[in-house]
């Protein structure tokens, strides 16, 4: 009765890290095995005392794995140096590896934590690959001939281990193809987080154990895919597993051994493909061959007969219509087009012609059984393989057999449309050019600049079209009220105004040309879409996406656009703000993209700013103290970048800096003040603390020339310094009145005092809002937010550091491509 209270108190003894008590551990460690082997004797099946036990027993059981793997984790490294306590701690082991084949989710991650420690742990005590440690001294290739002794204790261990996490193996966040409660093989559509954390802990602790002894590894995954093939073990769970732990071994593997163990895995589960029989059996086995062979780009980069031979089982596996094989096969066809991608345009060894020339011969019948969002899967796959081609003649041409197909749709619509425009208020016309809208967004992503070629041939037809759109629009709107907004027809009209405006946005950002850009493709734009924008009677019905494709623009040709700011900003400035400025909510995609648009006006076109009439410049300073006023972090930290560049630009400029001073700079400190006292805006404190700092520093260095004082300074005889100081001395004291005067004479001398040592100032600044907080019994922790996020993100980096100096930890996916074959 009481050995679940027990061995939860004994588990809190066991996580306590104290030296000195070493050997009282080791007594209590005895002890409690002995009791242990009493309660539950070495050789129990604990999977099935688990599965039939009652509530107490199964407790008892999760409670002896955290005990375990505990005490193990903690004082594990000096037990195991005791040799007179080697069979205790063998026995401990053994318990913990009967207790991880318990079908119980969260017992497992609790073994499993520990599983992962120990082998890391092994790993770094002598990092290696491929179960070879990395000493020169070492050159034999088997690794039980230089295992070091503490990996020759933990052999059988690993080795039962290595069968468990195998045959457990977490699915994968690849795979889309999945057995329901009802046994039947479906796609699955929402993704289960938990299950992609455990199996990214599983895939790493698997990676550990390959490098202990790949030799083993193998073993055991050959074993496994025998008895697939012999039918011995056939299940779609014991494929599943032990394919998605061969994908996640990738990279863990000398090359050599790798390609021999894959040559044979690739050619026993596409025998297995021909062998089984059933719609079922057929999508299982699709979906661990397509998981396989994308996890391996380097096997498939080496071997072209093996790349050839998987893509054009994925070009099969696009016409099998069971739900998520599609999906799966475009997937893991634009991962292998982003690895492999110069080998599809180069003459392989035995070939007559590049592979792509083959792909884009055989495009429509590839891709005719696709739905559209697949298709864009496709284009974009296709689109990074002509992206390696470098001689620009052969990538034109085949860029121009690439767009075939969705230009002569395009074509058809837009002849039709020239004879009646009222085609482009038909829903399948519109639903046709928004998906071939969507192909040409995905080819501009995969092909960066060269895009030019396809973008000119369609550039002025798709503005055209732009325009009918925005008129049939607000025909609509005007006929039938704002509701007509979700009529799928209205819908429909939208997204191809949002596709154009994303596609011009991505090849902007992706050309390498500004002037070119400018004087060619500008122009027309900003006739199509600003009146509409401005004009448009329905603020809801206004594209968003013509805010964040200004900015695109601005961002992207930087000082070129600046003859072009002040009609940007007539036709979008004013009538978004009486959009935003009512609240802190509506509109949100508006509101953000705006202040984006102003940012990058400010960072690189500030000269237009400063020759707009003085009351739209106001209104753009209003509109950057609104921004950083925001409880939406995302704008109000734009809001604090936009004024920090703001004033550095200012200062720059001579002629203008002290007018400007003079009207704004103690409206911008009080409105400062406003919201750095503000307990919703804390996390934005080291850019509050830096723009406060230079802000001062401009006051105490004599930047300012100009009087701050509305007052006559003549007649008052004070100086800037002494008037700012006077004046945040009032701000304070005036919000809050419980501070005593040398309380704040001394907040306001640290700000002048530690102006040019931002970090110090950041700290002034924090302790003076601890005060006002302990004042008022708030919390104060949020003021540490900056820091808590600082050291998480440090943490990952450092986690990341460590993965990516062990090969196969981190995804393949995951590795910066460098085109390096």
């Amino acid at each position: 009765m009481f050995r679940n209270v027990t061995l939860k108190c004994l588990t809190e003894i066991a996580g306590v890290s104290a030296g000195h008590y070493n050997e009282m551990f080791v007594l209590l460690f005895t002890q409690t095995m002995e009791q242990l082997e009493q309660m539950l004797p070495v050789d129990t099946v604990i999977k099935d005392a688990y599965a039939n036990g009652e509530d107490e027993n199964q407790k008892f059981i999760q409670n002896l794995s955290l005990f375990l793997s505990i005490f193990l984790k903690e004082h594990g490294s000096y037990v195991e140096k005791k040799p007179e306590l080697n069979k205790t701690f063998l026995q401990a082991l053994h318990y913990l590896l009967l207790i991880s084949e318990v079908e119980e989710v969260e017992i497992f991650k609790i073994c499993l934590e520990y599983w992962n420690y120990l082998a890391a742990d092994l790993y770094r005590e002598s990092p290696c690959q491929g179960g070879i440690p990395n000493t020169p001294l070492i050159v034999a290739r088997s690794p039980s001939a230089v295992q070091p002794l503490r990996r020759q204790f933990y052999h059988p261990v690993l080795t039962k281990l290595r069968y468990i996490m195998i045959g457990r193996m977490a699915k994968p966040e690849e795979v889309l193809v999945v057995e329901n409660e009802q046994g039947e093989v479906v796609r699955e559509f929402m993704k289960d987080t938990d299950s992609i954390q455990l199996y990214k802990n599983m895939r790493e602790t698997l990676v550990y154990l390959t490098h202990l002894d790949y030799n083993d590894t193998e073993r055991i995954m050959t074993e496994k895919l025998h008895n697939q093939v012999n039918g011995s073990e056939w299940s779609w769970k014991n494929l599943n597993t032990l394919c998605w732990a061969i994908g996640s071994i990738s990279g863990a593997m000398h090359e050599e051994d790798e390609k021999r163990f894959l040559v044979t895995v690739i050619k026993d589960l596409l025998g297995l493909c021909e062998q089984k029989r059933g719609k079922d059996n057929k999508a299982i086995i699709a979906s661990n061959i397509m998981y396989v062979v994308g996890q391996y780009p380097r096997f498939l980069r080496a071997h072209w007969k093996f790349l050839k031979t998987v893509v054009n089982k994925l070009f099969e596996f696009m016409h099998e219509t069971h739900a998520g094989v599609q999906d799966m096969a475009c997937d893991t066809f634009i991962k292998i087009a982003q690895k492999c991608r110069r080998h599809f345009v180069q003459v392989q060894v035995g070939e007559v012609m590049p592979f792509i020339e083959d792909i884009l011969n055989s495009i429509n019948t590839i891709i005719c059984d696709l739905q559209p969002q697949q298709v864009h899967t496709f284009y974009e796959a296709v689109g990074c393989m002509i992206a390696a081609q470098t001689d620009q003649a052969v990538r034109d041409h085949l860029i121009d057999k690439y767009m075939l197909l969705p230009n002569e749709v395009w074509d058809a619509i837009i002849r039709q449309a020239t004879k009646s425009v009222e085609v482009l208020q038909h829903e399948d016309a519109v639903k046709q050019l928004g998906n071939i809208l969507k192909t040409n967004v995905r080819a501009c992503m995969a092909l960066g600049h060269p895009y030019v070629m396809q973008l000119g041939r369609i550039y002025l037809d798709m503005l055209n079209v732009y325009k009918v759109m925005s008129e049939n629009i607000i025909g609509f709107i005007a006929k039938n009220g704002e509701s007509a907004m979700k009529q799928s027809k209205i819908r429909g009209m939208r997204t191809v105004k949002k596709e154009t405006l994303k596609l011009i946005s991505s090849w902007v950002s992706r050309s390498t040309d500004p002037q070119m850009v400018l004087e060619n493709f500008i122009p027309p734009l900003l006739d199509a879409v600003l009146l509409d924008y401005q004009r448009c009677t329905v603020p809801s019905a206004r594209e968003p996406e013509v805010l964040s494709t200004m900015a695109t623009i601005v961002n992207r040709l930087e000082g070129h656009i600046t003859p072009e700011i002040p009609k940007i900003f007539d036709h979008v400035f004013e009538c978004t703000l009486d959009m935003i400025n009512k609240d802190f909510e509506e509109f949100p995609e508006h509101r953000t993209n705006f202040f984006l648009l102003l940012h990058a006006a400010v960072t690189h076109c500030f000269p237009a700013l400063l020759n707009i009439a003085p009351a739209q410049f106001k209104l753009v300073l209003d509109s950057i103290i609104w921004a950083f006023k925001h409880t939406m972090r995302n704008v109000a930290d734009t809001g604090l970048q936009i004024l920090y560049q703001l004033l550095q630009n200012i200062a720059s400029d001579e002629a203008r800096s002290q007018s400007f001073y003079q009207t704004y700079y103690t409206d911008i400190l009080q409105h400062l003040f406003s919201v750095v006292t503000d307990t919703s805006h804390t996390a934005g404190l080291t850019m509050q603390a830096t723009i406060l700092a230079y802000m001062f520093s401009l006051v105490e260095s004599g930047k300012i020339t100009v009087p701050l004082n509305p007052i006559e300074q003549a007649a008052t005889q004070q100086n800037n310094i002494i008037y700012v100081q006077e004046f945040v001395a009032h701000l304070l004291k005036t919000a809050f009145g419980h501070l005593s005067d040398p309380q704040i004479k001394i907040t306001v001398q640290g700000f002048f005092n530690l102006d040019q040592d931002i970090p110090a100032f950041k700290e002034h600044l924090r302790d003076f809002l601890v005060q006002i907080r302990e004042f008022a019994g708030e919390d104060d922790s949020d003021l540490f937010l900056e820091e808590r996020e600082a050291a998480l993100l440090q943490a990952q980096e450092e986690k990341r550091r460590i993965d990516k100096s062990v090969p196969g930890i981190l995804n393949p996916h995951e590795i910066a491509e460098d085109m390096q074959d």
